[in-house]
């Protein structure tokens, strides 16, 4: 993995957390072309900052490098709120998710 995927991946991730480049740079506290600087290749972020782009658009670092997880701020939002579920309500859950992906 490169630059080139790390730019992208903000981008795609961004874009489907349903932001402006604009906004999200704002958000982050930083000048308006904060996030434009990085999809251009101008700058990268620091690690810091790459951990609260993280936090902003809602995945983990892990998340953030797997490109298998097609929705991974939705994953982690699933994660939330199945984590202090019973068995019993877990089985279910696993149960719909196997019905659906059969369907593929």
């Amino acid at each position: 993995m490169d630059e080139k995927f790390i730019r992208d991946r903000i981008s795609v991730l961004r874009i489907k957390k349903g932001v402006s480049e604009y906004k999200m740079s704002l958000d982050l506290g930083h000048s308006k072309s904060y996030i434009q600087s990085i999809s251009s290749g101008k700058s990268l972020p620091s690690l810091s900052e790459f951990l609260y782009i993280c936090e902003y658009l809602g995945v983990t670092p892990k998340d953030f490098f797997d490109t298998d997880i097609r929705e991974p701020s939705m994953i982690n939002e699933l994660y939330e709120q199945v984590k202090t579920m019973q068995a019993d309500d877990l089985s279910a859950i696993i149960a719909v998710a196997k019905r659906i992906n059969a369907k593929k």
